[in-house]
């Protein structure tokens, strides 16, 4: 009999590879608090949750002027953050909120480990008959 590790780790593993890469463009923000001109990009974890759901309607583009969807990176649409308060050189990165957006999704990423661990320790249990 085989495993399913799809059915078996459920969205976990998607979670996971998700929380790094939006780490990744969290910390590309604050690298980028001082460039003139750098627009504050976050990912949106709702769409990866959309996409799972069998029943949910694709966007279309209804005129050829429209923006396509298809800037997304693991099933996540990229998103530019709208700032509380501009810059005059144009950067939308406010320090304070790409801090916080950084630890809460750090805080995230091991809650998904967690939950992984989770389900192998429990496989490991059933292969073992404990």
């Amino acid at each position: 009999m085989t495993i399913n590790f799809d059915k078996a780790l459920g969205v976990h593993p998607q979670a996971l590879a998700l929380r790094e890469k939006r780490g990744e463009v969290l910390a590309s923000n604050l690298a980028n608090a001082d460039t003139p001109g750098y627009k504050a990009r976050d990912l949106n974890f709702q769409s990866v949750l959309k996409t799972a759901i069998p029943d949910a309607l694709p966007m279309e583009r209804t005129q050829t002027g429209h923006i396509s969807a298809n800037n997304t990176l693991l099933g996540a649409s990229m998103m530019y953050r709208i700032p509380n308060q501009a810059s005059l050189d144009g950067n939308t990165v406010e320090g304070h909120v790409e801090q916080a957006k950084y630890a809460e999704n750090a805080v995230q990423y091991q809650a998904s480990l967690r939950f992984l661990n989770g389900k192998f320790s429990g496989l490991t249990s059933a292969i073992k008959g404990e």
